[in-house]
């Protein structure tokens, strides 16, 4: 299984409207670093869900249920989606000063490459984040 992060302006796309509508179509992506993410993206790997801009912190986890398909907002073949289910929002969510903070993730995507809204997460990236989020 692999780990990722999406983000969305919570204006835009809330968690709370994620775990209201439960599923969703992860489109509109119009970065072609990110498109090569999503078609990375496999069933069953799991994702971080970030709020950018307003809030910026990781507030919950999803799963994806679709892989990789044409992008129903756009005619052009190269753009692609994925589905994501909503899984659980984070017990404590974790702050992007606070992953800023911590010498584990200063490698992380979300720190070097911050506009990137699909971004792979490494294993070890993936259990500091459920650690400052007090997971399991």
């Amino acid at each position: 299984m692999a780990y990722w992060l999406v983000k969305s302006e919570p204006s835009v796309y809330s968690w709370e409207q994620f775990v209201k509508d439960k599923e969703t179509s992860w489109d509109g992506v119009r970065n072609y670093a990110a498109r090569l993410h999503l078609r990375g993206m496999k069933k069953g790997d799991a994702v971080l869900y970030y709020h950018s801009n307003d809030g910026m912190e990781i507030v919950g986890i999803a799963k994806v249920s679709k892989e990789a398909y044409q992008d129903p907002t756009t005619d052009d073949e190269r753009w692609v989606s994925v589905g994501l289910k909503a899984e659980k929002r984070l017990k404590h969510p974790v702050s992007l000063d606070t992953i800023k903070e911590d010498k584990r993730l200063k490698e992380m995507a979300l720190v070097r490459i911050s506009r990137l809204s699909v971004q792979p997460v490494t294993d070890k990236e993936w259990a500091a984040v459920m650690e400052l989020a007090k997971e399991k």
